[in-house]
Protein backbone atom coordinates (compact mmCIF):
# COMPACT_ATOMS: atom_id res chain seq x y z
CA UNK A 1 0.00 0.00 0.00
CA UNK A 2 1.01 3.66 -0.41
CA UNK A 3 3.19 4.82 2.49
CA UNK A 4 1.29 6.44 5.36
CA UNK A 5 1.85 8.49 8.49
CA UNK A 6 0.77 6.08 11.23
CA UNK A 7 0.27 6.90 14.90
CA UNK A 8 0.41 3.73 17.01
CA UNK A 9 -1.31 4.14 20.38
CA UNK A 10 -0.67 1.82 23.32
CA UNK A 11 -0.50 1.80 27.11
CA UNK A 12 2.24 4.15 28.28
CA UNK A 13 4.06 1.33 30.10
CA UNK A 14 4.24 -0.71 26.88
CA UNK A 15 6.08 1.75 24.65
CA UNK A 16 9.26 -0.09 23.51
CA UNK A 17 12.60 1.63 24.14
CA UNK A 18 14.02 3.60 21.22
CA UNK A 19 16.32 1.66 18.88
CA UNK A 20 15.82 -1.70 20.62
CA UNK A 21 16.31 -4.68 18.28
CA UNK A 22 14.58 -8.06 18.12
CA UNK A 23 17.78 -9.78 19.31
CA UNK A 24 17.58 -7.83 22.57
CA UNK A 25 14.06 -8.99 23.42
CA UNK A 26 13.22 -12.14 25.39
CA UNK A 27 9.81 -12.84 23.87
CA UNK A 28 8.79 -15.20 26.67
CA UNK A 29 8.78 -12.41 29.28
CA UNK A 30 8.86 -9.10 27.40
CA UNK A 31 5.60 -7.17 28.10
CA UNK A 32 5.74 -5.09 24.91
CA UNK A 33 6.29 -7.82 22.29
CA UNK A 34 3.14 -6.93 20.33
CA UNK A 35 3.92 -3.23 20.38
CA UNK A 36 7.48 -3.88 19.20
CA UNK A 37 6.33 -6.21 16.41
CA UNK A 38 3.76 -3.75 15.08
CA UNK A 39 6.02 -0.69 15.27
CA UNK A 40 9.11 -2.34 13.78
CA UNK A 41 7.24 -4.03 10.94
CA UNK A 42 5.25 -0.94 10.00
CA UNK A 43 8.57 0.87 9.73
CA UNK A 44 9.98 -1.97 7.60
CA UNK A 45 6.98 -1.49 5.32
CA UNK A 46 8.21 2.07 4.74
CA UNK A 47 5.59 3.93 6.74
CA UNK A 48 6.29 7.04 8.83
CA UNK A 49 5.49 5.65 12.28
CA UNK A 50 5.18 7.29 15.68
CA UNK A 51 4.41 5.61 19.03
CA UNK A 52 2.24 7.25 21.67
CA UNK A 53 1.71 5.89 25.18
CA UNK A 54 -1.60 6.68 26.89
CA UNK A 55 -2.87 6.00 30.40
CA UNK A 56 -5.65 8.31 31.57
CA UNK A 57 -5.35 11.56 29.62
CA UNK A 58 -6.52 12.13 26.05
CA UNK A 59 -4.82 15.51 25.70
CA UNK A 60 -1.54 13.99 24.37
CA UNK A 61 -3.56 12.11 21.76
CA UNK A 62 -5.23 15.24 20.44
CA UNK A 63 -1.99 17.19 20.47
CA UNK A 64 -0.12 14.46 18.60
CA UNK A 65 -2.91 14.12 16.03
CA UNK A 66 -2.86 17.88 15.40
CA UNK A 67 0.94 17.98 15.10
CA UNK A 68 1.68 14.68 13.32
CA UNK A 69 -1.50 14.60 11.17
CA UNK A 70 -1.58 10.80 10.81
CA UNK A 71 -3.42 9.15 7.95
CA UNK A 72 -4.55 6.48 10.44
CA UNK A 73 -4.18 5.49 14.10
CA UNK A 74 -3.11 1.90 14.76
CA UNK A 75 -4.97 1.06 17.96
CA UNK A 76 -3.15 -1.25 20.42
CA UNK A 77 -4.91 0.02 23.55
CA UNK A 78 -6.63 -2.63 25.68
CA UNK A 79 -7.74 -0.27 28.45
CA UNK A 80 -7.93 3.38 29.45
CA UNK A 81 -7.51 4.71 32.99
CA UNK A 82 -7.27 1.12 34.25
CA UNK A 83 -10.66 0.09 32.82
CA UNK A 84 -10.84 -2.47 30.02
CA UNK A 85 -14.28 -1.28 28.90
CA UNK A 86 -13.03 2.29 28.44
CA UNK A 87 -11.10 1.38 25.27
CA UNK A 88 -14.29 2.00 23.29
CA UNK A 89 -14.30 5.60 24.55
CA UNK A 90 -10.87 6.23 23.06
CA UNK A 91 -12.09 4.90 19.71
CA UNK A 92 -15.17 7.12 19.97
CA UNK A 93 -12.86 10.07 20.56
CA UNK A 94 -10.92 9.20 17.40
CA UNK A 95 -14.21 9.20 15.51
CA UNK A 96 -15.00 12.66 16.87
CA UNK A 97 -11.59 13.80 15.60
CA UNK A 98 -12.46 12.26 12.21
CA UNK A 99 -9.30 10.13 12.26
CA UNK A 100 -9.34 6.62 10.72
CA UNK A 101 -8.23 3.87 13.12
CA UNK A 102 -7.44 0.18 12.96
CA UNK A 103 -9.61 -2.50 14.48
CA UNK A 104 -13.07 -2.46 15.91
CA UNK A 105 -15.63 0.31 16.15
CA UNK A 106 -17.07 1.44 19.53
CA UNK A 107 -20.31 -0.50 19.11
CA UNK A 108 -18.50 -3.75 18.39
CA UNK A 109 -16.18 -3.18 21.35
CA UNK A 110 -19.15 -2.62 23.67
CA UNK A 111 -20.95 -5.76 22.49
CA UNK A 112 -17.89 -8.01 22.62
CA UNK A 113 -16.16 -6.77 25.79
CA UNK A 114 -19.19 -7.60 27.95
CA UNK A 115 -19.38 -11.41 27.96
CA UNK A 116 -22.99 -11.41 29.17
CA UNK A 117 -24.14 -8.96 26.51
CA UNK A 118 -22.34 -11.05 23.89
CA UNK A 119 -24.19 -14.17 25.00
CA UNK A 120 -27.56 -12.40 25.04
CA UNK A 121 -27.06 -11.25 21.45
CA UNK A 122 -25.88 -14.69 20.34
CA UNK A 123 -28.84 -16.38 22.05
CA UNK A 124 -31.27 -13.99 20.36
CA UNK A 125 -29.78 -14.95 16.98
CA UNK A 126 -29.84 -18.66 17.88
CA UNK A 127 -26.08 -19.05 17.81
CA UNK A 128 -24.89 -21.69 20.27
CA UNK A 129 -23.30 -20.34 23.45
CA UNK A 130 -23.08 -21.67 27.02
CA UNK A 131 -25.81 -20.78 29.50
CA UNK A 132 -24.66 -18.20 32.02
CA UNK A 133 -25.40 -15.96 34.99
CA UNK A 134 -23.85 -12.68 36.13
CA UNK A 135 -22.83 -12.25 39.78
CA UNK A 136 -22.59 -8.51 40.44
CA UNK A 137 -20.22 -6.95 42.94
CA UNK A 138 -21.61 -6.12 46.39
CA UNK A 139 -24.75 -8.15 45.73
CA UNK A 140 -25.62 -11.57 47.08
CA UNK A 141 -26.84 -13.73 44.20
CA UNK A 142 -27.99 -17.34 44.15
CA UNK A 143 -27.44 -19.64 41.23
CA UNK A 144 -30.38 -19.91 38.85
CA UNK A 145 -31.90 -23.37 38.82
CA UNK A 146 -31.33 -23.70 35.04
CA UNK A 147 -27.58 -23.24 35.42
CA UNK A 148 -26.11 -26.73 35.80
CA UNK A 149 -22.64 -27.76 36.97
CA UNK A 150 -19.82 -27.83 36.04
CA UNK A 151 -19.46 -24.06 35.65
CA UNK A 152 -16.52 -21.83 34.86
CA UNK A 153 -16.26 -18.49 36.68
CA UNK A 154 -14.61 -15.51 34.94
CA UNK A 155 -14.30 -11.74 35.07
CA UNK A 156 -17.23 -10.27 33.17
CA UNK A 157 -15.26 -7.88 30.98
CA UNK A 158 -11.54 -8.70 31.19
CA UNK A 159 -9.31 -10.46 28.66
CA UNK A 160 -6.13 -12.54 28.38
CA UNK A 161 -7.47 -15.30 30.70
CA UNK A 162 -7.29 -12.86 33.62
CA UNK A 163 -8.29 -14.65 36.80
CA UNK A 164 -8.75 -18.02 35.07
CA UNK A 165 -7.20 -21.19 36.51
CA UNK A 166 -8.25 -24.78 37.10
CA UNK A 167 -9.99 -23.51 40.25
CA UNK A 168 -12.27 -21.47 37.98
CA UNK A 169 -14.17 -24.65 37.11
CA UNK A 170 -16.56 -25.41 39.96
CA UNK A 171 -18.87 -28.34 40.69
CA UNK A 172 -21.08 -27.17 43.57
CA UNK A 173 -22.63 -24.02 45.02
CA UNK A 174 -20.03 -23.64 47.78
CA UNK A 175 -17.15 -23.54 45.29
CA UNK A 176 -19.17 -21.29 42.99
CA UNK A 177 -19.62 -18.67 45.68
CA UNK A 178 -15.96 -18.96 46.70
CA UNK A 179 -14.79 -18.30 43.15
CA UNK A 180 -17.24 -15.45 42.60
CA UNK A 181 -15.94 -13.78 45.76
CA UNK A 182 -12.37 -14.36 44.51
CA UNK A 183 -13.15 -12.46 41.30
CA UNK A 184 -14.85 -9.64 43.19
CA UNK A 185 -12.05 -9.34 45.74
CA UNK A 186 -9.02 -9.66 43.47
CA UNK A 187 -10.18 -7.94 40.29
CA UNK A 188 -12.90 -5.60 41.51
CA UNK A 189 -15.31 -6.49 38.68
CA UNK A 190 -18.54 -8.40 38.23
CA UNK A 191 -18.21 -12.15 37.71
CA UNK A 192 -19.86 -14.37 35.14
CA UNK A 193 -20.46 -18.09 35.62
CA UNK A 194 -21.13 -20.09 32.49
CA UNK A 195 -21.65 -23.71 31.61
CA UNK A 196 -18.27 -25.39 31.17
CA UNK A 197 -18.19 -27.28 27.87
CA UNK A 198 -16.03 -30.37 27.97
CA UNK A 199 -14.44 -30.93 24.59
CA UNK A 200 -12.06 -29.29 22.12
CA UNK A 201 -11.17 -25.59 22.03
CA UNK A 202 -10.74 -23.63 18.80
CA UNK A 203 -9.91 -20.08 17.68
CA UNK A 204 -10.93 -18.48 14.42
CA UNK A 205 -9.39 -15.23 13.19
CA UNK A 206 -11.47 -13.03 10.90
CA UNK A 207 -10.49 -9.99 8.83
CA UNK A 208 -13.00 -7.67 7.23
CA UNK A 209 -15.65 -4.99 7.50
CA UNK A 210 -18.50 -6.32 5.38
CA UNK A 211 -16.76 -8.86 3.15
CA UNK A 212 -14.99 -11.28 5.50
CA UNK A 213 -11.78 -13.29 5.20
CA UNK A 214 -11.75 -16.24 7.60
CA UNK A 215 -8.34 -17.50 8.64
CA UNK A 216 -7.68 -21.24 9.13
CA UNK A 217 -9.32 -22.78 12.20
CA UNK A 218 -6.76 -23.00 15.01
CA UNK A 219 -6.94 -25.55 17.84
CA UNK A 220 -5.65 -25.53 21.41
CA UNK A 221 -4.22 -28.92 22.38
CA UNK A 222 -3.09 -30.47 25.67
CA UNK A 223 -1.02 -33.34 24.32
CA UNK A 224 0.21 -34.63 27.72
CA UNK A 225 -3.08 -34.42 29.61
CA UNK A 226 -5.04 -37.52 30.64
CA UNK A 227 -8.31 -35.61 30.14
CA UNK A 228 -7.70 -32.94 27.48
CA UNK A 229 -11.41 -32.24 27.13
CA UNK A 230 -11.48 -30.88 30.68
CA UNK A 231 -8.51 -28.56 30.22
CA UNK A 232 -8.82 -24.81 29.67
CA UNK A 233 -6.63 -21.95 28.50
CA UNK A 234 -5.76 -20.60 31.92
CA UNK A 235 -3.16 -17.96 32.71
CA UNK A 236 -0.64 -20.72 33.42
CA UNK A 237 -1.47 -22.52 30.18
CA UNK A 238 -0.82 -19.29 28.27
CA UNK A 239 2.24 -17.88 30.00
CA UNK A 240 3.95 -20.46 32.26
CA UNK A 241 6.52 -22.34 30.18
CA UNK A 242 7.00 -25.14 32.73
CA UNK A 243 3.24 -25.75 32.90
CA UNK A 244 2.96 -25.64 29.10
CA UNK A 245 5.70 -28.25 28.82
CA UNK A 246 4.13 -30.44 31.50
CA UNK A 247 0.73 -30.41 29.80
CA UNK A 248 2.03 -30.39 26.24
CA UNK A 249 0.19 -27.18 25.39
CA UNK A 250 0.29 -26.23 21.72
CA UNK A 251 -1.86 -24.34 19.23
CA UNK A 252 -1.91 -25.31 15.57
CA UNK A 253 -4.05 -25.70 12.47
CA UNK A 254 -7.04 -27.79 13.50
CA UNK A 255 -7.27 -31.36 12.21
CA UNK A 256 -11.03 -31.63 11.72
CA UNK A 257 -13.48 -32.90 9.16
CA UNK A 258 -14.61 -30.59 6.35
CA UNK A 259 -18.14 -30.77 7.76
CA UNK A 260 -17.10 -29.56 11.22
CA UNK A 261 -14.84 -26.90 9.72
CA UNK A 262 -17.75 -25.49 7.71
CA UNK A 263 -20.01 -25.45 10.77
CA UNK A 264 -17.33 -23.63 12.80
CA UNK A 265 -16.66 -21.06 10.08
CA UNK A 266 -20.37 -20.39 9.57
CA UNK A 267 -20.94 -19.89 13.32
CA UNK A 268 -17.94 -17.57 13.62
CA UNK A 269 -18.94 -15.44 10.63
CA UNK A 270 -22.46 -15.07 12.02
CA UNK A 271 -21.00 -14.12 15.41
CA UNK A 272 -18.75 -11.48 13.85
CA UNK A 273 -21.69 -9.94 12.01
CA UNK A 274 -24.31 -9.91 14.79
CA UNK A 275 -21.80 -8.33 17.19
CA UNK A 276 -21.14 -5.54 14.66
CA UNK A 277 -17.42 -6.31 14.54
CA UNK A 278 -15.09 -4.91 11.90
CA UNK A 279 -11.41 -4.72 11.07
CA UNK A 280 -10.24 -7.91 12.73
CA UNK A 281 -11.28 -10.17 15.60
CA UNK A 282 -10.79 -13.66 16.98
CA UNK A 283 -13.72 -15.89 17.89
CA UNK A 284 -13.13 -18.45 20.68
CA UNK A 285 -15.28 -21.56 20.81
CA UNK A 286 -15.51 -25.05 22.18
CA UNK A 287 -16.97 -28.16 20.53
CA UNK A 288 -18.38 -31.01 22.62
CA UNK A 289 -18.14 -34.73 21.91
CA UNK A 290 -21.26 -34.53 19.73
CA UNK A 291 -19.69 -31.80 17.55
CA UNK A 292 -22.05 -29.19 18.96
CA UNK A 293 -20.51 -25.73 18.71
CA UNK A 294 -20.53 -23.22 21.57
CA UNK A 295 -19.21 -19.71 21.01
CA UNK A 296 -17.34 -18.77 24.19
CA UNK A 297 -16.49 -15.17 23.37
CA UNK A 298 -15.38 -12.76 20.68
CA UNK A 299 -12.09 -10.91 21.04
CA UNK A 300 -12.13 -7.57 19.21
CA UNK A 301 -8.63 -6.29 18.42
CA UNK A 302 -6.98 -9.54 19.61
CA UNK A 303 -3.25 -9.93 20.19
CA UNK A 304 -1.55 -9.40 16.86
CA UNK A 305 2.03 -10.23 17.83
CA UNK A 306 4.18 -11.92 15.21
CA UNK A 307 4.01 -15.35 16.88
CA UNK A 308 0.50 -15.22 18.33
CA UNK A 309 -2.39 -17.36 17.07
CA UNK A 310 -3.89 -14.67 14.83
CA UNK A 311 -0.71 -13.96 12.89
CA UNK A 312 0.24 -17.66 12.86
CA UNK A 313 -3.06 -18.65 11.27
CA UNK A 314 -2.72 -15.81 8.75
CA UNK A 315 0.76 -17.07 7.83
CA UNK A 316 -0.72 -20.53 7.28
CA UNK A 317 -2.94 -18.83 4.68
CA UNK A 318 0.19 -17.40 2.98
CA UNK A 319 -0.40 -13.93 4.46
CA UNK A 320 2.93 -12.61 5.72
CA UNK A 321 3.07 -10.50 8.86
CA UNK A 322 3.81 -7.35 6.85
CA UNK A 323 0.86 -8.10 4.58
CA UNK A 324 -1.36 -8.71 7.61
CA UNK A 325 -0.56 -5.31 9.10
CA UNK A 326 -1.22 -3.60 5.77
CA UNK A 327 -4.58 -5.40 5.51
CA UNK A 328 -5.51 -4.14 8.98
CA UNK A 329 -4.59 -0.60 7.92
CA UNK A 330 -6.58 -0.80 4.68
CA UNK A 331 -9.65 -2.07 6.54
CA UNK A 332 -9.41 0.82 9.01
CA UNK A 333 -9.16 3.39 6.25
CA UNK A 334 -12.03 1.78 4.32
CA UNK A 335 -14.23 1.73 7.45
CA UNK A 336 -13.76 5.47 7.98
CA UNK A 337 -15.06 6.07 4.45
CA UNK A 338 -18.14 3.85 4.70
CA UNK A 339 -19.27 4.05 8.32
Amino acid sequence: MRKKRILVIMHKDLVPPENITSNEIDRSVCPYVTEFDVLSNLKKNGHDVRALGIISDLKPLRETVEEFKPHIVFNLLEEFDGEAVFDQNVVSYLELLRIPYSGNNPRGLIFARDKALTKKILTYHRIGTPKFQVFAKNKKTKRHIHLKFPLIVKCLDEEASLGISQASVVHNDEKLQERVKFIHRNWGVDAIAEQFIEGREFYVGILGNYKLTVLPVWELEFNKSDEPGKELYSTRAKFNEKYREKKGVTTKRANITPELEKKIIDACKRTYKVLNLNGYARIDLRVDTNDKIYIIEANPNPDIALDDEFASSAEHMKITYSELLDKVLKLGIAWSKTD
